[in-house]
């Protein structure tokens, strides 16, 4: 589903060459909730980047879905990224002067779907989230948890194979917290592959497999079912 075997990403400036990633090697098998932790500025988000087809690589081989992605032009990366993920952020990114069915309705505009699919889509990622009654209100009307559903929402909307989420949690207090993560549980355990970067470390032990990124490598890997493999390089 998504593997990366060897990934570097170098970002160079005129006396400055910063290994973002070194040698990352990581396999998500479709279904799975991978968590991601470690400390700040050891790669965490620029992967996150590269599996969201956002950034790309210096070197190695990724493939999402079964298709290399390493040749594909910026056309064919932003088709192969609306198609196929899904993105969760921690500010939400919802549009403030626009309802909640308009801020969903967005990106399934972007991806041509017709008005009768779109309402449908719309009407039932609202209501996965719990959110069906509140379609016409403002994000400035709802809590912090109702607007990180919200998000999800419109990720869900385009059926997307990979849910990818860059501390979901963040700016939620622990009881909302609990509450969204329990909702992206029950989206995994309908057959989404979800991978979140999350600072939390009880939050990453309520996912299926957690990875401890450390100096751009992926440093140590857990099953969250008490096994637990300590490697530099991992099966790619």
């Amino acid at each position: 589903m998504l593997k990366m075997k060897n990934i570097s990403k170098v970002f160079r400036t005129e006396v400055v060459e910063t290994h973002a990633l070194r040698e990352f090697n990581l396999h998500v098998q479709e279904g799975d909730f991978v968590s991601v932790t470690g400390p700040s500025g050891s790669g965490k988000t620029t992967f996150l980047n590269i599996a969201g087809l956002l950034e790309t690589y210096s070197s190695g081989r990724y493939l999402l879905d079964g298709k290399d992605v390493s040749n594909l032009n910026d056309t064919a990366r932003s088709k192969l990224r609306n198609e196929k993920i899904g993105f969760i952020f921690q500010s939400f990114n919802l549009i403030p002067d626009l309802n909640l069915f308009d801020n969903v309705d967005v990106p399934l505009r972007y991806r041509g779907f017709n008005k009768t699919e779109r309402k449908e889509r719309i009407e039932h990622s609202l209501a996965l989230v719990g959110l069906s009654n509140r379609m016409k209100h403002l994000p400035a009307q709802l809590s912090g948890g109702q607007q990180q559903r919200v998000a999800i929402a419109r990720a869900l909307a385009g059926e997307p194979r990979f849910l990818l989420a860059d501390e979901p949690t963040g700016n939620l207090d622990s009881k909302m917290a609990f509450s969204v993560m329990e909702l992206l549980q029950e989206i995994n355990s309908k057959g989404t592959t979800i991978v979140m970067v999350t600072h939390d470390p009880e939050l990453a032990q309520q996912a299926k497999r957690n990875i401890y990124v450390r100096d751009g490598k992926v440093s140590e890997l857990t099953d969250n079912s008490g096994s637990s493999e300590y490697q530099e390089v991992v099966n790619g």
